[in-house]
């Protein structure tokens, strides 16, 4: 028997402790505190690492797990060292040229003060813990998974809420909401240096057939605009009806000329769409001011101006038709 095994015979770290972190899967070493050499490994320990007793013994970390490990132990063993108590650390090593790394936890404690002695060894307990983390790690991927459907469910929530805010009447936002959206389209545009336009529309004074037919008829007639709104704005944009007879589209960006574009259409549909009530049939016009920010308009009170100006512009023309609010020139300093 040669001199390390003997001492290794002599040693406490034999024996029954031993026996007992055998059946616990967990490996023991002995090393020198000063020269970082191991003179002892349980066969739990040399399982763990697939190695034999002869690979390990007299052997540094460096020698045995490469520099970046060695010195992550050593700083382990150091605190361990200046505390004079247990100090864990954790290590990820390839134990086999091609094969996966494995987690093992490592439990460094100054003999000296295990055994009330002045003895100049460490002794470490290590517990492979690699199949631990990858049941953490995939709880954390559930976790993480779980996290973004709620946060997904949330959003449909919110989508939905938002769906339920709308007017039951035509299926357009409530002036609350559409002012929100229309802050955050200033927000937006102003963090991105784009446009947007925001349009006014007025049903111009009824004709003689809607004036026989009632108020029923002016609802029949409400619902047909709002479905022409809806028809002629896309989901990133906001339509709104602002009182009985007052509506305003935000388009979302869109500058001044598609606007305009855009909302000639919509009002060639308007006057030629029939409402037909209770046997009858009759039409009716709009008129439609456009503004666009940042042209005609560099805040959001600005943009409701701008629109409503060049709404009354289009009113005073007779009517039944768009008229685009006046591009604003900064003076130059």
């Amino acid at each position: 028997m040669n001199e390390n095994a003997q001492e290794s015979a002599k040693n406490p770290w034999d024996g029954m402790a031993s026996a007992l972190l055998a059946d616990l899967e967990v490996g023991m070493a002995v090393k020198e505190s000063s020269g970082e050499r191991y003179v002892h490994a349980s066969d739990a320990l040399t399982r763990l690492l697939g190695r034999s007793a002869s690979d390990l013994m007299g052997q540094s970390d460096t020698e045995l797990f490469g520099k970046d490990v060695a010195a992550a132990l050593r700083a382990t063993d150091a605190a361990a060292l200046a505390s004079g108590r247990a100090h864990t650390g954790e290590y990820r090593l390839c134990l086999e040229p091609g094969q996966p790394r494995r987690d093992f936890k490592v439990v460094s404690t100054p003999l000296a003060a295990a055994l009330g002695s002045a003895d100049g060894h460490l002794c470490h307990l290590w517990t492979d813990v690699t199949v631990m983390r990858q049941r953490e790690a995939k709880l954390a991927m559930a976790l993480v998974q779980l996290e973004q459907q709620q946060l997904a469910n949330e959003a449909l929530s919110l989508e939905a809420s938002e769906e339920r805010l709308r007017l039951n009447a035509g299926g357009l936002y409530q002036r609350s909401q559409f002012e929100d959206q229309l802050r955050r389209e200033v927000d937006l545009s102003t963090r991105e240096h784009r446009e947007f336009s925001l349009v006014s529309i007025a049903i111009d004074p009824p004709g003689e057939a809607e004036l026989r037919l009632g108020p029923s008829a002016r609802a029949r007639l409400l619902g047909e605009l709002s479905q022409l709104l809806r028809n002629n704005t896309r989901p990133m944009d906001a339509a709104c009806r602002l009182s009985e007879d007052r509506f305003a589209i935000l388009l979302s960006g869109v500058g001044l000329a598609t606007a305009h574009a855009r909302v000639e259409t919509l009002r060639r549909q308007c006057a030629t769409q029939i409402v037909v009530f209770d046997g009858h049939d009759f039409g009716f016009t709009t008129s439609m001011g456009v503004a666009s920010f940042p042209h005609t308009a560099h805040t959001q009170d600005q943009l409701l101006e701008s629109s409503e100006m060049a709404l009354q512009s289009a009113w005073r023309k007779g009517g039944n038709r768009v008229s685009l609010a006046t591009i604003r020139f900064e003076a130059q300093a």
